[in-house]
């Protein structure tokens, strides 16, 4: 339903700049803002549609992307590689997942912190991507059981080869929302704000009382954090960490 959205705004987006642009007068009629009438109307598609906010940096960067590639006559293998590497990366979010996001060293050292501060013995990551997160750690804990879980088939067959000499670090690939959360001490999420809402519904009934969540940048509505680790990186990280009571 996602990708149908999504092509739906780029076709309103080309009929309306078809439509309009040999309207405008002879100096404001190029290509231009032909794109720039396509991308306008896609991205307030998108939004009519309710689709998620990164599909706006999408639909305003896809058509001048398209023309630009076709302007370099590139042989169709390349179209069909970069197909085929986009989709590995990113099925997840055509279907409505979250983007791949990496994060820093710095947060790293602060999720370290505090699982040594926990004494964590099961810690999990949700959308792990390549291992930002879990390979440094498996390194670092050597006693940690860490599980790593990613949709994605690329990012996940990156970070099972990268934790592949770790014994304690183990990469699954599904779906976080049937994941058995119960077993962790210490969850670590980097994800959107789309999805917090969903996420702190699930958890807050499936985690371990007592137990410890942090969010990297987004916060969780409506719930009140343990603490705020301000994470001294160029993203300005701020982490949520949340402890499960009920």
């Amino acid at each position: 339903m996602t990708l149908y959205k999504a092509l739906l705004a780029q076709l309103f987006g080309l009929i309306t700049a078809i439509g309009i642009n040999p309207l405008l007068p002879i100096a404001y009629s190029g290509l231009e803002s032909f794109l720039i009438l396509q991308s306008s109307t896609a991205m307030l598609c998108s939004t009519l549609l309710h689709q998620r906010r990164w599909w706006l940096i999408i639909h305003i960067l896809f058509l001048p992307s398209a023309l630009t590639l076709h302007s370099l006559e590139l042989s169709a293998h390349w179209y069909l590689l970069t197909l085929i590497l986009l989709t590995l990366v990113f099925w997840g979010t055509i279907k409505g997942d979250v983007p791949l996001f990496l994060s820093s060293t710095a947060v790293v050292d602060s999720v370290s912190q505090f699982i040594t501060k926990e004494s964590a013995q099961h810690f999990a990551e949700l959308g792990a991507g390549i291992g930002t997160i879990t390979v440094p750690l498996a390194q670092q804990h050597p006693q940690l059981v860490i599980n790593a879980w990613e949709r994605a088939l690329l990012p996940w067959a990156i970070n099972v080869w990268r934790s592949r000499h770790y014994a304690n670090s183990r990469c699954y690939r599904g779906d976080l929302w049937n994941c058995d959360f119960n077993q962790y001490d210490v969850i670590f999420a980097f994800l959107s704000p789309a999805v917090m809402p969903e996420l702190g519904a699930k958890l807050q009934t499936a985690m371990r009382p007592g137990s410890l969540l942090i969010s990297s940048s987004f916060a969780i509505p409506d719930w009140e954090p343990e603490t705020i680790k301000q994470v001294n990186d160029l993203a300005k990280t701020q982490l949520y960490c949340y402890r499960i009571n009920y």
